[in-house]
């Protein structure tokens, strides 16, 4: 039995947003998907752009390797501006 690729679903909910990933669905292409994913995710009209990826196009990191990819980063600790003292007015940092 042939069975549509699988498609990653990213939606941005308004401008200057992150894309943020929704779910997965099965299409035969990309086009078939982004009208799916429309008709399936932004129902009621949460978005302003939606990503479609194959999903064999995605490459993830393995948790096993948490270590040898993270850690190195703690001991960096210019990285981190947890030092900074920040005025009253900014916000979101």
């Amino acid at each position: 039995m042939n069975e549509w690729p699988l498609f990653e679903v990213f939606i941005r909910s308004k401008q200057g947003l992150d894309h943020k990933h929704v779910g997965s669905l099965h299409a035969p292409d990309a086009k078939m998907a982004i009208q799916m994913a429309r008709d399936v995710y932004t129902r009621r009209q949460e978005g302003v752009s939606i990503w479609i990826v194959p999903s064999s196009a995605i490459v993830a990191s393995d948790p096993n390797d948490k270590a040898a990819n993270f850690d190195p980063m703690e001991d960096k600790i210019y990285r981190h501006p947890t030092f900074y003292q920040l005025p009253d007015e900014v916000d979101h940092m």
